[in-house]
């Protein structure tokens, strides 16, 4: 049975992980080295060296959640601390909070670093979805018993994160959830119902807003959203970060400069390690160096989504298209706004860019995926294997 289990892992997928997190390893180093010591007075591989622990303490998770059976996250052991420690802890950022960036998203833990908790709340609230609207298959189209319920702690992680303000993270998760929503298997009635029930959030919201409006709308948020549309109009001002990033971009050409190269990570652009880690890698490695990026986040999501069409409980294949679309919807919107597509919303791209939480997360929720990929490829090789006892055999060993 052990030889089978590890047989069934999917080591495309994990290898696929792996070399992504290296090469991010490398760009950040190569990255960060100028901003290290220019702007904070600091050794240049200072986030090179932070980036290497956060990296070993993701592949530790990682390697747990991949080896722990998926199913014990449905149980109320799990969701009933997962909800309430998700709220409490972006409560408590109201009051504790540090800020940086122009949002108040992180505790400070001293020389442990910073903790930005809706990092762990995009793989909570896939875990709470998926697990809850598992369980109510059999009246899942029972509308105000099985798909209203679970929306509420969606409302409330998505309000408390915006009131960071962290427009960027809480539009992530909640086109994630409407994903979930989506693969739930619920009917079109339903769906039409609760676009009702949106648009007149909404119009409530609208009035929380406005008295919010001096926080959520800061002048930088504002900047980001009216400097993307004619970045050279005001390249001095709200369009300096994506001119530079046109710059790094336009200087990479096919091949690039050179690794350890790049001009614009010397005080152009402001977030070189974090937010246009994607502009440096353009600039130093050129298109060859962004495609193999994309080709790399393209096949984890791509695999994830097959694992979701593949697998036979409805909980797997939520978590599955969760994670997997997570990744995906996280990385479009980096690029989207690296590239001036959409406004920049300070939203990192999967492992790649520098950070301690998101990096840690996104290793929990690819263990997690390799987990329901691993439960899926050995569900199918037993049932076939019970189909042709020859094969079993086989595979047995």
């Amino acid at each position: 049975m052990l030889k089978r289990i590890v047989k069934s892992y999917d080591y495309t997928l994990i290898a696929v992980i792996l070399v992504l997190s290296i090469f991010g390893l490398v760009m950040v180093y190569s990255s960060s080295m100028v901003t290290a010591v220019a702007r904070w007075d600091l050794p240049s591989d200072y986030f090179y060296n932070k980036q290497i622990r956060h990296l070993i303490i993701g592949l530790v998770l990682f390697t747990i959640m991949a080896i722990i059976p998926y199913p014990l996250y449905k149980s109320n052991k799990v969701l009933v601390p997962l909800v309430f420690g998700s709220i409490v802890g972006l409560f408590a950022l109201q009051f504790f909070g540090h800020t940086a960036g122009n949002a108040e998203s992180w505790f400070k833990l001293g020389a442990l670093g910073s903790l930005q908790p809706s990092e762990f709340v995009k793989l909570g609230v896939i875990i709470y979805l998926s697990a809850v609207y598992s369980k109510k298959q059999q009246y899942i189209n029972v509308f105000n018993k099985g798909v209203i319920p679970p929306l509420f702690y969606l409302l409330i992680v998505c309000g408390l994160i915006v009131l960071q303000p962290d427009i960027g993270t809480a539009m992530i998760i909640f086109l994630v959830a409407c994903t979930i929503i989506i693969c739930s298997g619920m009917n079109w009635k339903s769906f039409a119902k609760l676009l009702s029930i949106l648009l007149g959030t909404i119009l409530v919201a609208i009035p929380v807003i406005i008295l919010n409006k001096d926080k959520i709308f800061t002048e930088k948020r504002l900047e980001r959203f009216t400097g993307f549309l004619d970045p050279f109009s005001t390249e001095k001002y709200e369009g300096y970060q994506l001119v530079n990033s046109y710059v790094a971009i336009g200087n990479g050409g096919l091949t690039g400069v050179g690794f350890g190269q790049s001009t614009q990570k010397y005080g152009y652009l402001p977030e070189p390690h974090t937010d246009f880690i994607m502009a440096v890698i353009s600039e130093e490695l050129g298109l060859i160096g962004v495609a193999f990026v994309i080709i790399c986040l393209g096949t984890i999501v791509l695999k994830g989504i097959r694992i979701a069409l593949k697998s036979n409980d409805p909980f797997g294949s939520m978590l599955a298209a969760g994670i997997s679309s997570m990744i995906g919807i996280q990385s479009m919107i980096n690029l989207g706004g690296i590239t001036g597509l959409i406004p920049i919303t300070g939203v990192t791209l999967p492992f790649i860019s520098y950070g301690g939480s998101s990096m840690i997360q996104l290793f929990l929720s690819v263990g997690l995926l390799v987990n329901v990929s691993m439960k899926t490829r050995y569900d199918a090789a037993y049932k076939k294997g019970q189909a042709n006892p020859e094969q079993n055999a086989e595979i047995s060993g």
